[in-house]
């Protein structure tokens, strides 16, 4: 089970580079007015080419109180850009993002990587043991911003005001992009109790998509039977591809997890995340597309887990919902002690009514509500990570205790 000694937790398939920005509006200011950007020319969807595209695309995203992932044209773009704002130096990656909160709470595991630099070196901890394809160094650093609910631009003919905290990723990275698996993964997955797999949502070219797909299934028959597979979903930067990676993974994934932001692209409009009418509505039809195991969404508000083994993992969702909102509150320094001050916090009322009316409508759906936690300064980046990374704790320690 996983609780034995000789279990490992793998997680994959990429880890990243994070510049992340600090958020300062004056800032923010200056440039719109340097660039001359108007409101008008707020969109999410144009390329990212240059400093100014990249400033359009944040301010749209900021606008809308929405969060998503991009592409830029060069990593120099985003070297031009974070030069104009205090920004820190972090490790993400959904693997390694998880990986960070497993060791936070005691629970050691293999990191999958497809690149490597000193940054990588003197970052991971000690509990984080790693495998990876890469054969040289390199830095492709990935462009995080987090804005808070009421960020506040002026441009030169009217403000942008951020409904809601969000968080935006802006990368070009090659490693990533070519998702070399390392020679050694199906031997690690030999003694894997859990299998992490993302990533591949940066990938984009779809033969290479197909050939790292067939080489992942490949690995996986190393896995024993009772090895848990989770699939986190992510902004893909071309989402057609998602369909490819259900078609080649899903018959092998126990859950597929994905966020708000990911559940309202598949179903292309937005969601009422706090009626419940509308949010069975939505679960019922992207469970339909992907109907996994376990279906996982998790929201600013809830999580649900619906599936024939759903309730299995009432646990996973407990653990993976309080330390969330942990990171939320404290940022990348929780510890198990700031866990346990999360629990005693209130729950969301809304959060609470919607979970409890969805469970009564989707017989053996399971839910957690949100905690209500306000901070001056929220951490919204790698919550879905940090999701995952409790989730993997909670059912870690479920199996632990049998």
């Amino acid at each position: 089970m996983i609780g034995d000694v000789d279990r490992t937790l793998v997680l994959g398939l990429g880890g990243t580079v994070d510049y992340e920005l600090m958020w300062d509006s004056s800032v923010f200011d200056r440039l719109a007015r340097a660039h001359g950007v108007r409101r008008h020319e707020l969109t999410t969807t144009a390329p990212i080419t240059d400093e100014r595209s990249l400033l359009v695309a944040v301010l749209a995203f900021v606008a809308s109180g929405t969060g998503a992932e991009r592409f830029v044209a060069s990593s120099d773009v985003i070297e031009d850009f974070v030069s104009h704002f205090a920004y820190s130096i972090t490790l993400g990656g959904t693997g390694v993002r998880a990986g960070l909160v497993l060791d936070a709470l005691g629970i050691p595991s293999v990191q999958h990587l497809v690149s490597i630099d000193d940054n990588v070196r003197r970052l991971l901890p000690e509990s984080m043991s790693y495998i990876c394809s890469a054969t040289e160094d390199t830095l492709d650093p990935h462009l995080i911003v987090q804005y808070p609910v009421g960020a506040h631009v002026r441009l030169t003919d009217g403000d942008v005001l951020s409904p809601a905290a969000n968080r935006l990723i802006f990368a070009n990275d090659p490693p990533n992009r070519g998702m070399l698996l390392a020679a050694d993964l199906p031997a690690a997955l030999e003694s894997a109790a859990v299998f992490l797999v993302s990533g591949f949502n940066t990938m984009q070219d779809h033969d290479l998509l197909e050939l790292r797909l067939a080489e992942v299934r490949r690995a996986m028959e190393s896995l024993t039977d009772d090895a848990l597979v989770y699939y986190e979903d992510a902004g893909f930067y071309r989402r057609e591809f998602a369909d490819t990676v259900r078609t080649h993974l899903l018959s092998r994934i126990d859950v597929y997890s994905m966020n708000e932001d990911e559940l309202q692209e598949y179903l292309g409009r937005r969601v009422n995340l706090l009626d419940a009418g509308d949010v069975v509505r939505a679960l019922r039809e992207v469970h339909a597309v992907m109907p996994a195991p376990a279906l996982v969404v998790h929201t600013r508000y809830w999580a649900i887990a619906m599936g024939p083994d759903a309730h299995r993992y009432r646990g996973g969702l407990e653990s993976a919902v309080s330390v969330a909102a942990t990171r939320y509150r404290v940022g990348d320094g929780l510890t198990a002690a700031d866990v346990d001050d999360t629990r005693t916090m209130p729950r969301h009322g809304g959060g609470e009514a919607l979970v409890a009316a969805v469970e009564e409508a989707l017989p053996g759906a399971v839910g957690i509500a949100a905690f209500s936690v306000d901070v001056a300064t929220p951490t919204t980046v790698g919550l879905g990570d940090t999701f995952v990374g409790g989730f993997l704790a909670g059912v870690v320690r479920s199996k632990e205790s049998v």
